[in-house]
């Protein structure tokens, strides 16, 4: 053999010591998984069952398919009926919910320019600042125009 057993051997070293040691890193492994995969992943399950448990008749939802719709019935054995479209409705099972929109959010208070303030100034949602009212504004009254001679 070209390498000589005291090589291989670890001085002072027994057998229990060799194998914490090999052990530990495949511990410490599942000790982080346990933290940043299985224990995150429970409270998300635990999350969606208090919300799909919480739906009432009235409720936005958004089911796993995407298809969004209004809560008409609540009924038993873990169904809900949704309405889609007018006069179309369908039975859909609670675990099938990926969200649930309580209340739906009138069209007119959430406009991409942002609000107007009395003062005439635009008020912009994402960063507070007011901007003033643009002068070319076709809904502005004309200006007095000059007569020319």
């Amino acid at each position: 053999m070209f390498i000589s057993p005291a090589y291989a051997q670890v001085p002072g070293a027994t057998g229990t010591e060799t194998f914490l040691v090999q052990i530990l890193p495949i511990i410490l492994i599942f000790f982080v998984l346990y933290f940043l995969l299985f224990r995150p992943q429970q409270k998300k399950a635990k999350e969606h069952a208090a919300m799909v448990d919480a739906v009432k008749r009235g409720d936005q939802v958004v089911t796993a398919g995407g298809i969004l719709g209004k809560v008409t019935k609540v009924g038993e054995e873990g169904r809900i009926t949704v309405e889609i479209a007018p006069n179309v409705k369908v039975e859909v099972l609670k675990s099938t919910l990926a969200d649930v929109l309580s209340k739906p959010v009138p069209a007119d208070s959430d406009r991409a320019g942002g609000a107007q303030s009395p003062d005439g100034k635009r008020k912009d949602k994402s960063t507070g600042a007011t901007a003033a009212k643009p002068e070319g504004d076709a809904n502005a009254a004309p200006d007095t125009q000059k007569a020319n001679p």
